[in-house]
């Protein structure tokens, strides 16, 4: 069987890079995003993004009550791509989700790469923001449905909430025989 290979990009967001969730961590890994994706492209792997999208009644959401801080509101300039990862991504598609984890995305990934479920055959690379919330909530989700696919997750290419949730993400991935490099 040919081995097929997709990389998703989660999350990249201004708001999650450098304003209203933002960190140094995750400001820090942007270089090394930008490259991955440039690499894979060049390769001819195909790159998936997630958004991460809330509407003006964000604070009304049951995310909302529990995270008070507005982020990534539709249309705003903090639900824009970090230009440099913009700019890296080009035409590659992009997949809106209203939650941590994208139910649309199994299907996305089936139609970008030809590969149905269980996997056999294909690699799943993940890497963005946030480590501990929407990166773990995507893989475990694709892990689902994709039992059989290799799944990775570029640590370097990550940051979490806190250098901590990171962490912690990442061993509870490690824990779900997710390679985490």
């Amino acid at each position: 069987m040919n081995s097929k290979h997709i990389l998703i990009v989660v999350d990249m967001q201004k708001d999650f890079v450098d304003g209203a969730l933002g960190s140094s961590e995750a400001v820090s890994i942007v270089p090394a995003v930008v490259e991955k994706i440039r690499s894979a492209r060049a390769a001819g792997i195909p790159v998936l993004a997630t958004l991460d999208t809330h509407g003006a009644n964000y604070l009304q959401t049951r995310e909302g009550r529990f995270l008070p801080v507005e982020h990534c509101l539709e249309g705003t300039d903090g639900w824009q791509l970090n230009a440099a990862v913009a700019d890296a991504l080009s035409d590659s598609p992009r997949l809106i989700k209203p939650s941590f984890g994208s139910v649309d995305l199994p299907e996305t990934v089936h139609k970008l790469t030809g590969v149905e479920a269980p996997g056999a055959g294909l690699t799943i690379e993940l890497i963005g923001l946030c480590t501990d919330i929407c990166v773990v909530s995507n893989a475990l989700l694709l892990k689902a449905v994709y039992y059989e696919a290799d799944m990775i997750v570029d640590s370097a290419c990550c940051a979490g909430v806190t250098p901590a949730k990171h962490e912690a993400a990442l061993e509870t991935m490690r824990s779900c025989q997710i390679v985490v490099r």
